[in-house]
Protein backbone atom coordinates (compact mmCIF):
# COMPACT_ATOMS: atom_id res chain seq x y z
CA UNK A 1 0.00 0.00 0.00
CA UNK A 2 1.49 3.31 -1.06
CA UNK A 3 1.40 5.92 1.54
CA UNK A 4 1.35 9.61 0.71
CA UNK A 5 2.91 12.37 3.11
CA UNK A 6 3.04 15.64 3.41
CA UNK A 7 5.49 17.83 5.19
CA UNK A 8 3.06 20.02 6.87
CA UNK A 9 -0.81 19.54 7.88
CA UNK A 10 -3.04 20.79 5.31
CA UNK A 11 -5.24 23.96 6.60
CA UNK A 12 -8.33 23.56 3.99
CA UNK A 13 -11.27 25.72 5.22
CA UNK A 14 -14.48 25.16 3.31
CA UNK A 15 -15.56 28.21 1.32
CA UNK A 16 -19.22 29.59 1.84
CA UNK A 17 -20.75 28.07 -1.58
CA UNK A 18 -19.06 25.05 -0.30
CA UNK A 19 -20.63 24.74 2.89
CA UNK A 20 -24.30 25.74 1.36
CA UNK A 21 -23.35 22.87 -1.30
CA UNK A 22 -23.10 20.62 1.63
CA UNK A 23 -26.09 22.08 3.21
CA UNK A 24 -24.02 22.74 6.33
CA UNK A 25 -25.02 26.70 5.90
CA UNK A 26 -27.81 28.79 4.86
CA UNK A 27 -28.74 32.36 3.15
CA UNK A 28 -31.77 33.19 2.29
CA UNK A 29 -30.99 35.13 -0.53
CA UNK A 30 -29.39 32.57 -2.32
CA UNK A 31 -31.40 31.26 -5.63
CA UNK A 32 -31.88 28.05 -3.69
CA UNK A 33 -34.10 29.91 -1.14
CA UNK A 34 -35.12 28.18 2.03
CA UNK A 35 -36.77 25.44 3.36
CA UNK A 36 -39.98 25.20 2.03
CA UNK A 37 -42.73 25.38 4.72
CA UNK A 38 -46.05 23.95 4.67
CA UNK A 39 -47.45 19.94 4.99
CA UNK A 40 -47.38 18.67 1.15
CA UNK A 41 -48.98 15.72 0.10
CA UNK A 42 -47.44 12.70 -0.31
CA UNK A 43 -45.97 12.51 -3.74
CA UNK A 44 -48.29 9.08 -4.08
CA UNK A 45 -51.08 10.44 -3.54
CA UNK A 46 -53.14 9.06 -6.29
CA UNK A 47 -55.31 12.10 -6.07
CA UNK A 48 -52.84 14.90 -6.43
CA UNK A 49 -54.35 15.10 -10.31
CA UNK A 50 -57.93 15.88 -9.34
CA UNK A 51 -56.88 18.33 -6.00
CA UNK A 52 -54.59 20.56 -8.77
CA UNK A 53 -57.28 20.61 -11.12
CA UNK A 54 -60.22 21.24 -8.59
CA UNK A 55 -57.69 24.01 -6.76
CA UNK A 56 -56.80 25.42 -10.45
CA UNK A 57 -60.64 25.54 -11.02
CA UNK A 58 -61.86 27.50 -7.46
CA UNK A 59 -59.21 30.11 -8.18
CA UNK A 60 -60.29 30.88 -11.88
CA UNK A 61 -58.73 33.84 -13.56
CA UNK A 62 -57.19 34.92 -10.60
CA UNK A 63 -54.50 32.45 -10.81
CA UNK A 64 -52.00 32.01 -14.44
CA UNK A 65 -49.72 28.93 -14.43
CA UNK A 66 -46.42 29.45 -16.02
CA UNK A 67 -44.43 26.26 -16.64
CA UNK A 68 -40.78 26.53 -18.21
CA UNK A 69 -40.01 23.82 -20.89
CA UNK A 70 -37.68 21.75 -18.68
CA UNK A 71 -40.15 21.28 -15.87
CA UNK A 72 -41.67 17.51 -15.57
CA UNK A 73 -44.45 16.91 -17.46
CA UNK A 74 -46.83 16.12 -14.41
CA UNK A 75 -46.38 19.74 -14.03
CA UNK A 76 -46.49 20.99 -17.70
CA UNK A 77 -49.98 19.84 -17.49
CA UNK A 78 -50.86 22.48 -15.68
CA UNK A 79 -49.19 25.12 -16.91
CA UNK A 80 -51.67 27.83 -18.92
CA UNK A 81 -48.50 28.80 -20.83
CA UNK A 82 -44.67 27.25 -21.67
CA UNK A 83 -42.09 28.91 -22.42
CA UNK A 84 -38.07 30.17 -21.34
CA UNK A 85 -37.77 32.54 -19.04
CA UNK A 86 -38.20 35.56 -20.51
CA UNK A 87 -40.91 34.33 -22.63
CA UNK A 88 -43.25 33.39 -19.24
CA UNK A 89 -42.05 36.56 -17.92
CA UNK A 90 -43.66 38.43 -20.52
CA UNK A 91 -46.42 36.33 -20.64
CA UNK A 92 -47.20 37.39 -16.69
CA UNK A 93 -46.81 40.96 -17.54
CA UNK A 94 -49.27 40.55 -20.14
CA UNK A 95 -51.97 39.41 -17.77
CA UNK A 96 -52.42 42.55 -15.33
CA UNK A 97 -55.88 41.04 -14.36
CA UNK A 98 -54.59 37.98 -12.76
CA UNK A 99 -53.94 38.31 -9.00
CA UNK A 100 -51.67 35.49 -8.29
CA UNK A 101 -48.61 34.18 -11.08
CA UNK A 102 -47.24 30.90 -9.66
CA UNK A 103 -44.28 30.21 -11.41
CA UNK A 104 -43.26 26.96 -12.44
CA UNK A 105 -39.60 27.19 -12.56
CA UNK A 106 -36.65 28.25 -10.61
CA UNK A 107 -35.60 31.53 -8.47
CA UNK A 108 -34.23 34.18 -10.87
CA UNK A 109 -37.54 33.70 -13.27
CA UNK A 110 -39.91 34.06 -10.50
CA UNK A 111 -38.05 37.74 -9.77
CA UNK A 112 -38.01 39.20 -13.28
CA UNK A 113 -41.90 37.92 -13.05
CA UNK A 114 -42.52 40.08 -10.27
CA UNK A 115 -39.77 42.70 -11.65
CA UNK A 116 -41.99 42.72 -14.63
CA UNK A 117 -45.81 42.50 -13.31
CA UNK A 118 -47.57 44.87 -11.60
CA UNK A 119 -47.30 45.79 -7.80
CA UNK A 120 -50.97 44.42 -6.98
CA UNK A 121 -49.59 40.92 -8.78
CA UNK A 122 -48.21 38.54 -6.59
CA UNK A 123 -45.84 36.01 -7.91
CA UNK A 124 -45.23 32.56 -5.99
CA UNK A 125 -43.02 29.95 -6.63
CA UNK A 126 -44.27 26.62 -5.35
CA UNK A 127 -41.19 25.34 -3.88
CA UNK A 128 -38.40 28.29 -2.32
CA UNK A 129 -35.68 25.53 -2.86
CA UNK A 130 -35.85 25.48 -6.84
CA UNK A 131 -32.56 27.35 -7.37
CA UNK A 132 -30.29 28.07 -10.52
CA UNK A 133 -26.38 26.93 -10.03
CA UNK A 134 -25.35 29.09 -12.84
CA UNK A 135 -26.99 32.27 -11.08
CA UNK A 136 -25.63 31.35 -7.85
CA UNK A 137 -22.67 31.67 -9.05
CA UNK A 138 -22.26 35.50 -9.36
CA UNK A 139 -23.17 37.24 -6.35
CA UNK A 140 -23.35 40.86 -5.50
CA UNK A 141 -20.69 41.31 -2.95
CA UNK A 142 -18.11 39.30 -6.30
CA UNK A 143 -19.47 41.37 -9.02
CA UNK A 144 -19.07 44.94 -6.73
CA UNK A 145 -15.94 43.45 -5.76
CA UNK A 146 -14.97 42.63 -9.73
CA UNK A 147 -15.62 46.16 -10.74
CA UNK A 148 -13.73 47.20 -8.29
CA UNK A 149 -10.83 45.62 -9.87
CA UNK A 150 -11.72 46.89 -13.00
CA UNK A 151 -11.56 50.29 -11.47
CA UNK A 152 -7.80 49.44 -10.21
CA UNK A 153 -6.69 48.55 -13.48
CA UNK A 154 -8.16 51.53 -15.14
CA UNK A 155 -10.78 49.87 -17.29
CA UNK A 156 -14.18 50.14 -15.86
CA UNK A 157 -15.25 53.20 -17.76
CA UNK A 158 -14.32 51.33 -20.82
CA UNK A 159 -16.86 48.12 -19.90
CA UNK A 160 -20.62 47.86 -20.19
CA UNK A 161 -22.14 45.05 -18.48
CA UNK A 162 -24.45 42.19 -20.25
CA UNK A 163 -26.09 39.64 -18.09
CA UNK A 164 -27.97 36.66 -19.15
CA UNK A 165 -31.14 36.70 -18.31
CA UNK A 166 -30.02 33.24 -16.01
CA UNK A 167 -28.92 35.82 -13.37
CA UNK A 168 -30.16 37.02 -9.79
CA UNK A 169 -32.23 40.27 -9.46
CA UNK A 170 -28.89 41.86 -7.79
CA UNK A 171 -26.81 41.43 -10.75
CA UNK A 172 -29.52 42.48 -12.88
CA UNK A 173 -29.57 45.44 -10.92
CA UNK A 174 -26.00 45.98 -11.00
CA UNK A 175 -25.93 45.97 -14.58
CA UNK A 176 -28.58 48.73 -15.08
CA UNK A 177 -27.41 50.78 -12.43
CA UNK A 178 -23.82 50.50 -14.27
CA UNK A 179 -25.61 51.49 -18.26
CA UNK A 180 -25.47 47.87 -19.33
CA UNK A 181 -28.17 45.66 -20.64
CA UNK A 182 -29.87 42.02 -19.93
CA UNK A 183 -29.76 39.21 -22.39
CA UNK A 184 -31.23 36.03 -23.37
CA UNK A 185 -29.95 33.41 -25.60
CA UNK A 186 -31.99 34.00 -28.35
CA UNK A 187 -30.43 37.81 -28.49
CA UNK A 188 -27.21 37.64 -26.82
CA UNK A 189 -25.44 39.07 -30.54
CA UNK A 190 -27.73 42.45 -30.79
CA UNK A 191 -26.80 42.63 -27.08
CA UNK A 192 -23.01 42.28 -27.55
CA UNK A 193 -23.79 44.62 -30.58
CA UNK A 194 -25.50 47.05 -28.62
CA UNK A 195 -22.62 46.89 -25.45
CA UNK A 196 -19.96 47.42 -27.84
CA UNK A 197 -20.82 50.88 -29.57
CA UNK A 198 -21.18 51.69 -26.07
CA UNK A 199 -17.48 51.17 -24.64
CA UNK A 200 -14.56 48.97 -25.89
CA UNK A 201 -15.11 45.73 -23.50
CA UNK A 202 -17.77 43.77 -22.35
CA UNK A 203 -18.36 41.79 -18.59
CA UNK A 204 -20.66 39.16 -19.39
CA UNK A 205 -22.36 37.43 -16.60
CA UNK A 206 -22.96 34.58 -15.15
CA UNK A 207 -22.28 32.70 -18.19
CA UNK A 208 -19.31 31.96 -19.75
CA UNK A 209 -20.26 29.43 -22.42
CA UNK A 210 -23.14 32.11 -23.95
CA UNK A 211 -20.64 34.95 -24.04
CA UNK A 212 -17.37 33.34 -25.50
CA UNK A 213 -19.70 31.23 -27.73
CA UNK A 214 -21.54 34.17 -29.14
CA UNK A 215 -18.04 36.62 -29.28
CA UNK A 216 -16.16 33.81 -31.27
CA UNK A 217 -19.11 32.05 -33.23
CA UNK A 218 -21.59 34.66 -33.84
CA UNK A 219 -19.44 38.44 -34.01
CA UNK A 220 -15.96 36.85 -35.46
CA UNK A 221 -14.04 37.89 -32.67
CA UNK A 222 -11.13 35.47 -31.13
CA UNK A 223 -10.46 32.87 -28.27
CA UNK A 224 -7.99 35.57 -27.69
CA UNK A 225 -10.28 37.80 -26.94
CA UNK A 226 -11.64 36.36 -24.27
CA UNK A 227 -10.72 36.13 -20.83
CA UNK A 228 -12.10 34.57 -17.90
CA UNK A 229 -12.85 36.28 -14.57
CA UNK A 230 -12.90 33.71 -11.58
CA UNK A 231 -14.02 35.12 -8.58
CA UNK A 232 -12.29 32.91 -6.29
CA UNK A 233 -9.12 33.81 -7.26
CA UNK A 234 -6.93 37.62 -6.16
CA UNK A 235 -7.80 40.35 -9.12
CA UNK A 236 -10.10 36.74 -10.71
CA UNK A 237 -7.13 35.41 -11.36
CA UNK A 238 -6.03 37.92 -14.06
CA UNK A 239 -3.46 40.41 -14.29
CA UNK A 240 -3.63 44.27 -15.55
CA UNK A 241 -2.39 43.96 -18.69
CA UNK A 242 -4.90 40.83 -19.27
CA UNK A 243 -7.95 42.99 -18.71
CA UNK A 244 -6.24 45.52 -20.34
CA UNK A 245 -5.72 43.60 -23.58
CA UNK A 246 -9.31 41.45 -23.43
CA UNK A 247 -12.50 42.88 -25.35
CA UNK A 248 -14.40 40.02 -23.39
CA UNK A 249 -14.59 39.38 -19.62
CA UNK A 250 -16.06 36.00 -19.12
CA UNK A 251 -17.48 35.51 -15.26
CA UNK A 252 -16.56 32.14 -14.21
CA UNK A 253 -20.22 30.53 -14.20
CA UNK A 254 -21.98 27.83 -16.43
CA UNK A 255 -24.95 25.63 -16.56
CA UNK A 256 -24.40 22.54 -14.47
CA UNK A 257 -26.85 20.56 -17.12
CA UNK A 258 -25.10 21.86 -20.52
CA UNK A 259 -21.70 21.76 -18.75
CA UNK A 260 -22.11 17.96 -19.12
CA UNK A 261 -22.02 18.14 -22.68
CA UNK A 262 -18.13 17.22 -24.42
CA UNK A 263 -16.70 16.70 -27.82
CA UNK A 264 -16.96 12.94 -26.70
CA UNK A 265 -20.70 13.39 -26.81
CA UNK A 266 -20.88 14.73 -30.35
CA UNK A 267 -18.75 12.32 -31.59
CA UNK A 268 -19.77 9.19 -29.89
CA UNK A 269 -23.18 9.91 -31.10
CA UNK A 270 -22.32 10.63 -34.75
CA UNK A 271 -20.73 6.94 -34.40
CA UNK A 272 -23.87 5.21 -33.14
CA UNK A 273 -26.57 7.03 -35.37
CA UNK A 274 -25.01 8.07 -38.59
CA UNK A 275 -26.26 11.19 -40.49
CA UNK A 276 -27.55 12.57 -37.05
CA UNK A 277 -27.87 16.16 -36.63
CA UNK A 278 -26.73 17.79 -33.57
CA UNK A 279 -28.66 20.34 -32.13
CA UNK A 280 -27.31 22.32 -28.93
CA UNK A 281 -27.84 24.82 -26.73
CA UNK A 282 -25.40 28.08 -26.63
CA UNK A 283 -25.08 27.43 -23.31
CA UNK A 284 -22.89 24.09 -24.19
CA UNK A 285 -18.83 24.25 -23.88
CA UNK A 286 -17.24 26.09 -26.67
CA UNK A 287 -16.01 22.84 -28.20
CA UNK A 288 -19.10 21.41 -28.47
CA UNK A 289 -20.91 24.13 -30.01
CA UNK A 290 -17.86 24.50 -33.15
CA UNK A 291 -18.89 20.67 -33.20
CA UNK A 292 -22.06 20.73 -33.81
CA UNK A 293 -24.33 21.52 -36.59
CA UNK A 294 -27.20 23.85 -35.07
CA UNK A 295 -27.02 25.96 -32.17
CA UNK A 296 -29.40 28.09 -30.80
CA UNK A 297 -31.87 28.84 -27.66
CA UNK A 298 -34.42 26.46 -26.17
CA UNK A 299 -37.67 28.66 -28.78
CA UNK A 300 -34.68 27.84 -31.65
CA UNK A 301 -34.66 24.06 -30.37
CA UNK A 302 -38.54 23.28 -30.67
CA UNK A 303 -38.86 25.59 -34.16
CA UNK A 304 -36.18 23.21 -35.70
CA UNK A 305 -37.60 20.29 -34.59
CA UNK A 306 -40.97 21.18 -35.74
CA UNK A 307 -39.59 22.45 -39.23
CA UNK A 308 -37.47 19.12 -39.44
CA UNK A 309 -38.27 16.61 -42.08
CA UNK A 310 -40.00 13.34 -41.32
CA UNK A 311 -37.54 10.25 -41.12
CA UNK A 312 -34.60 13.06 -39.71
CA UNK A 313 -32.64 12.14 -36.98
CA UNK A 314 -31.38 14.37 -34.22
CA UNK A 315 -29.26 14.61 -30.97
CA UNK A 316 -30.04 17.37 -28.95
CA UNK A 317 -27.72 19.28 -26.16
CA UNK A 318 -30.35 20.65 -23.91
CA UNK A 319 -32.30 19.45 -20.61
CA UNK A 320 -34.08 15.84 -20.79
CA UNK A 321 -37.61 16.75 -19.49
CA UNK A 322 -37.59 18.68 -22.94
CA UNK A 323 -35.68 16.45 -25.02
CA UNK A 324 -37.75 13.58 -23.73
CA UNK A 325 -41.25 15.67 -24.50
CA UNK A 326 -40.45 16.49 -28.08
CA UNK A 327 -39.30 13.16 -28.81
CA UNK A 328 -42.56 11.47 -27.24
CA UNK A 329 -44.21 14.61 -29.47
CA UNK A 330 -42.45 14.09 -32.93
CA UNK A 331 -42.35 10.12 -32.92
CA UNK A 332 -45.70 9.90 -35.49
CA UNK A 333 -43.24 12.06 -37.82
CA UNK A 334 -40.23 9.67 -37.46
CA UNK A 335 -38.23 11.70 -36.37
CA UNK A 336 -35.53 9.94 -33.73
CA UNK A 337 -34.71 12.41 -31.10
CA UNK A 338 -32.21 12.16 -28.74
CA UNK A 339 -30.15 12.94 -25.68
CA UNK A 340 -26.63 14.29 -27.06
CA UNK A 341 -25.38 12.29 -23.79
CA UNK A 342 -25.20 8.89 -22.71
CA UNK A 343 -25.84 9.93 -18.96
CA UNK A 344 -29.38 10.77 -18.26
CA UNK A 345 -28.97 14.53 -16.45
CA UNK A 346 -32.09 16.67 -15.56
CA UNK A 347 -31.98 19.99 -13.99
CA UNK A 348 -31.84 19.11 -10.26
CA UNK A 349 -33.36 22.05 -8.75
CA UNK A 350 -35.92 22.67 -12.14
CA UNK A 351 -37.74 19.20 -11.04
CA UNK A 352 -37.92 20.27 -7.31
CA UNK A 353 -41.03 21.88 -9.07
CA UNK A 354 -42.86 18.75 -8.45
CA UNK A 355 -46.81 18.11 -8.39
CA UNK A 356 -46.50 17.86 -4.31
CA UNK A 357 -45.44 21.52 -4.79
CA UNK A 358 -48.08 22.67 -6.78
CA UNK A 359 -50.48 21.23 -5.25
CA UNK A 360 -49.94 22.34 -2.11
CA UNK A 361 -49.24 25.86 -3.45
CA UNK A 362 -52.54 26.19 -5.43
CA UNK A 363 -54.88 25.00 -2.53
CA UNK A 364 -52.68 27.53 -0.17
CA UNK A 365 -54.50 30.12 -2.51
CA UNK A 366 -57.95 28.50 -2.91
CA UNK A 367 -57.86 28.57 0.67
CA UNK A 368 -57.01 32.41 0.82
CA UNK A 369 -53.39 31.62 1.93
CA UNK A 370 -50.56 33.61 0.32
CA UNK A 371 -46.99 31.15 0.24
CA UNK A 372 -43.48 31.29 -1.00
CA UNK A 373 -44.57 35.12 -2.44
CA UNK A 374 -41.34 36.23 -4.27
CA UNK A 375 -40.80 40.06 -4.29
CA UNK A 376 -37.72 42.05 -5.10
CA UNK A 377 -37.33 45.44 -3.35
CA UNK A 378 -38.08 48.68 -4.84
CA UNK A 379 -33.96 49.65 -5.23
CA UNK A 380 -33.39 46.65 -6.59
CA UNK A 381 -36.41 46.63 -9.11
CA UNK A 382 -35.85 49.69 -10.45
CA UNK A 383 -32.23 49.06 -11.73
CA UNK A 384 -33.15 45.63 -12.93
CA UNK A 385 -35.90 46.83 -14.78
CA UNK A 386 -33.62 49.52 -16.50
CA UNK A 387 -31.75 47.03 -17.69
CA UNK A 388 -34.40 44.79 -19.12
CA UNK A 389 -36.17 47.66 -20.84
CA UNK A 390 -32.60 48.44 -22.42
CA UNK A 391 -33.04 45.24 -23.61
CA UNK A 392 -36.29 45.53 -25.26
CA UNK A 393 -35.43 48.63 -26.85
CA UNK A 394 -32.61 46.54 -28.93
CA UNK A 395 -33.04 46.81 -32.40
Amino acid sequence: MRVVTTAQPLDVQPTPLALLLLGREADPKSERGVECPGDLPAPSDPDLVERARAAKAKLGDKVFVLGHHYQRDEVIEFADVTGDSFKLARDAAARPDAEYIVFCGVHFMAEAADILTGDDQQVILPDLAAGCSMADMATAEQVAECWDVLTEAGVAEQVVPVSYMNSSADIKAFTGKHGGTICTSSNAKRALDWAFEQGEKVLFLPDQHLGRNTAVRDMGLSLDDCVVYNPHKPNGGLTTEELRAAKMILWRGHCSVHGRFSLESVNDVRARIPGVNVLVHPECKHEVVAAADYVGSTEYIIKALEAAPRGSKWAIGTELNLVRRLANRFAAEDKEIVFLDKTVCFCSTMNRIDLPHLVWALESLAAGKVVNRIQVDAETESFAKLALERMLALP
